[in-house]
């Protein structure tokens, strides 16, 4: 992601981590099953595997598709991480799911997630390759979280290895997403913080 000037509206919405409501229901079919947690040191196929994925969704949504982004550990080469390929979906409004959830149904996605508190983010799930579709709208502030977070692990060294220690000690003290991310949140949290600074966000 480029560096540019935000207005400050848009850097308090970046800066701030907004909450979903916690009485709501992510779960569009109930929970998936509990993945393994596996840490794996870089794979130079996640961005071809990515690519391929890009192509198929990028024919499949045509101009619905506003744009699509490899995000997530394994966009960071280098970094170990999971072996599953995060994507950002950007449309003009996640609320309309039949403008893009029955395309991607037919690449052999699934509507597992969506969570209309919160950025009224969407997640469809694809299990080969394992995919994790985030669909957001455009100039979503957690979208744009991810661009700096992505490029930022690209260009530091030293906060790439923080991070991927903190990873790694996270997968051994967990097997399910959901501790493993709690167990990582303060380095990820402290380095958003460095990010912020250096991008003149706060």
């Amino acid at each position: 992601m480029t560096r540019h000037s935000w207005t400050q509206d848009e850097k308090q919405a970046i800066t701030t981590f907004a909450e979903g409501d916690p009485t709501e229901n992510p779960w569009v079919a109930g929970k998936p099953r509990i993945e393994q947690m596996d840490v794996v040191p870089y794979d130079s196929l996640w961005a071809v595997r990515y690519q391929y994925e890009h192509e198929r969704i990028q024919h499949a949504l045509g101009a619905t598709a506003l744009s699509i982004v490899h995000v997530g550990s394994n966009a960071v080469p280098d970094l170990q991480a999971k072996p599953v390929i995060d994507i950002d979906l950007i449309v003009a409004d996640p609320t309309d799911e039949a403008s893009y959830v029955p395309a991607l149904e037919k690449l052999g996605y699934t509507l597992t997630v969506r969570e209309p508190s919160w950025y009224q983010h969407r997640m469809l799930r694809h299990e080969t390759p394992r995919v994790n579709l985030h669909v957001f709208a455009a100039g979503c502030a957690e979208h744009i979280r991810h661009l700096l977070f992505r490029d930022w692990l690209c260009n530091h060294e030293a906060d790439r290895l923080r991070y991927a220690a903190s990873k790694l000690s996270a997968a051994e003290a967990t097997n399910n997403a959901q501790d493993y991310n709690r167990s990582k949140h303060e380095v990820v949290q402290a380095i958003y913080q460095v990010l912020f600074t250096a991008y003149g966000l706060r």
